[in-house]
């Protein structure tokens, strides 16, 4: 049986439009009380032999609240994004509208002196395909939902540009059966969240 890696997407610390590059803020109260409505539907997941997180404090606490006691991996840290660190898209539009319009249009580009998509996608898919491997395994990460993005645009082989297509929803699930160099996404639906803009 091939490894099964299920991605948790941690709970939102922040409405969609506030989101900032590289947010370290933990969750507020809403994001606690999101995790609280859905914890029966993820609490299973504790029982895969690996449990990960991204080092981000929402990732953490989200992993942590749901009984996970998660390994943090730095490999599954949020795209380095430079000078833009902290910063909303909005807000880096306004300052460099021709730099954020590079960036958005070549994956291999680091405009703000960080780190490309391209590597981006390369230093997740890294992380994937070095899992520790056994027949039927399996591993659950609690990740920022663009880290699960890169995993898919990897795991998937498609092009980089399908980053920006893929939607990955607060406390939703994501799975990926293989291993390294072999992966297929395998669709189980995510549990029901409240909405929050």
């Amino acid at each position: 049986m091939p490894l099964r890696v299920t991605f948790v997407a941690a709970a939102r610390s922040s409405p969609l439009l506030a989101e900032r590059f590289e947010d370290d803020r933990p969750l507020d109260q809403a994001g606690w009380d999101e995790v609280q409505h859905v914890a029966h539907d993820l609490i299973p997941l504790a029982a895969a032999e690996l449990r990960y997180c991204s080092p981000t404090p929402r990732s953490r606490a989200t992993g942590d609240a749901l009984g996970y006691a998660p390994l943090v991996q730095l490999a599954l840290r949020d795209c380095d994004m430079g000078r833009w660190r902290g910063l909303t898209l909005g807000e880096a539009m306004a300052r460099e509208p021709e730099a954020v319009d590079a960036w958005l249009a070549d994956p291999r580009s680091t405009p703000h002196g960080g780190e490309s998509l391209m590597a981006f996608v390369a230093r997740v898919g890294n992380w994937l395909d070095t899992r520790p491997f056994e027949d039927g395994g399996r591993i659950v990460a609690v990740a920022e939902p663009s880290v699960i993005r890169a995993a898919l645009v990897y795991a998937l082989k498609a092009p980089p540009s399908s980053y920006w297509n893929i939607d990955v929803r607060p406390l939703s699930t994501t799975t990926v059966t293989g291993r390294a160099g072999r992966w297929n996404l395998r669709f189980e639906g995510a549990p029901a969240q409240p909405s929050r803009t």
